[in-house]
């Protein structure tokens, strides 16, 4: 399955900036497959939706530390690791706006 969505924010500035798109795929083989550098989507309890990119893997697999590019983004830093069955999706996408 692919979703299209939107980003707000500029978590992972100035490479995927608040307007532009991404093209995610919720497909489980994929998600089951994460690797340190992959953009994912997730659903975070304190944050809602956030995008951001996988930094490692921790050693049981079920965790994944994620990081933002911008200087200000919460992230792993800030609310430890990411559970696997947060992950919404892996973006294969991305659509800049016009700048």
């Amino acid at each position: 399955m692919l979703r299209l969505i939107r980003v707000t924010g500029e978590s992972l500035s100035p490479h995927i900036c608040e307007g532009d798109f991404v093209v995610i795929t919720t497909i489980p083989f994929f998600l089951s497959r994460l690797r340190v550098g992959d953009v994912i989507v997730f659903r975070h309890p304190a944050y809602g939706v956030m995008i951001k990119r996988v930094e490692s893997v921790l050693a049981t697999g079920e965790a994944l530390f994620v990081t933002g590019s911008h200087p200000h983004s919460v992230d792993s830093r800030h609310f430890g690791p990411v559970a696997r069955r947060d992950v919404i999706g892996k973006v294969i996408w991305h659509i800049a706006r016009p700048r």
